[in-house]
């Protein structure tokens, strides 16, 4: 018998490996399908997810030179810290100046005020003296009447009748003159009223501007809102800032990370609200974290875009929308380590009732 050569040898060996390792790819293709079937059969998945947390703008008040930093990359802050300071000296000035306006507009006020009591102890000295030159008129009338009654009976003379006339004139006179001095006290006393309102409505006016004032002083002092890390730091000693600029941007930490898992339309009637879901970050594959669906949008993602989609036409390729799940997490060890962006793989249970 002739013996095998050397080629064939090799070539029989290598049959042999070729088969056992397609062997091992299709039962890594068998196993990979069976898992990915019964995935399919048991769950409702979706890779098209990220970790969601609120990040807010820092954002000045007012505007000036900035003093000082107190925050760097990436550091985290507790509610209250100071981050920067801003040169408070010319909001101080005009909180001060308003504030010298209001004790000048108080001022102002105590004089109206003692001029409203003057003229009204001399308001009361005329009614006073009124009251008393009425008096001397209604005697001198009085007089006058008897005196005219004797004349007639020839019992006075014109002289004596005329010198009573002459006084009972006199002090009608007097009583008019007391009568429009009251009345000039009153439009006095009046027109101090007026002004006193008007003073004090400045008052309260320029009472406001100082609170306003104090305001912006306490605007210069920028602060944490609450807990949580700071993005890159953009702001530096001795640069100048306006109203209303974005210094930065602050993760919250106080509140709960949630996962905005968008879902295709189809997969809707498997999830309710309440139902329990795991997830996987890509960034953390070996690790399982898990949550539970607290809403649902009212509207596909893309019916909430600047341009939401027109089919009056008609599409000729059908397009499965997604829906926008939101999936709070619950509070476990290692939670805070996922970040916001980050691409992870949602899962839930079919079997799970509403």
């Amino acid at each position: 018998m002739k013996p095998k050569s050397r080629r064939s040898v090799v070539e029989a060996q290598l049959t042999r490996i070729t088969n056992w390792l397609a062997g091992i790819v299709l039962l890594a293709l068998l196993l990979w399908g069976a898992k990915t079937l019964w995935m399919r059969v048991r769950y409702t998945y979706t890779n098209d997810a990220q970790v969601t947390q609120y990040i807010n703008p820092i954002v000045s008040r007012v505007g000036g030179y900035v003093v000082s930093v107190h925050y760097h990359d990436h550091q985290l802050v507790k509610r209250g810290d100071t981050l920067l300071l801003i040169d408070n000296r010319e909001y101080k000035y005009e909180a001060d100046q308003v504030a010298a306006s209001v004790n000048k507009e108080a001022a102002e006020i105590n004089v109206l005020h003692s001029q409203k009591e003057i003229l009204q102890a001399e308001h009361e000295s005329l009614r006073t003296s009124i009251a008393a030159g009425e008096a001397r008129v209604t005697k001198q009338q009085l007089e006058y009447d008897r005196y005219n009654y004797l004349f007639q009976e020839k019992s006075a003379t014109a002289q004596q009748l005329e010198d009573v006339k002459a006084t009972l004139d006199v002090y009608k006179s007097e009583l008019a003159s007391l009568k429009h001095k009251l009345q000039a006290s009153q439009e006095r006393v009046h027109d101090v009223d007026i002004k006193k309102g008007v003073v004090d409505a400045e008052r309260v006016r320029l009472t406001a501007a100082v609170g306003r004032k104090r305001l912006d002083v306490g605007y210069t002092v920028i602060r944490a809102p609450y807990d949580g890390q700071i993005g890159k730091r953009t702001i530096e000693k001795g640069q100048m800032i306006n109203a209303g600029e974005v210094l930065g941007f602050i993760v919250n930490r106080e509140t709960p990370t949630w996962i905005t898992a968008n879902f295709k339309e189809t997969q809707l009637r498997y999830l309710h609200l309440g139902n329990r879901v795991e997830v996987i970050a890509d960034a953390y594959p070996d690790e399982k974290f898990y949550g539970k669906i607290i809403s649902v949008s009212p509207a596909t993602g893309s019916a909430f875009s600047l341009l939401p989609p027109d089919n009056a036409t008609g599409n000729f390729v059908k397009i499965v929308q997604r829906v926008p799940v939101r999936i709070e997490l619950d509070k476990q060890a290692g939670v805070n380590q996922l970040l916001s962006g980050m691409n992870v793989n949602v899962s839930v249970s079919k079997s799970q009732k509403q």
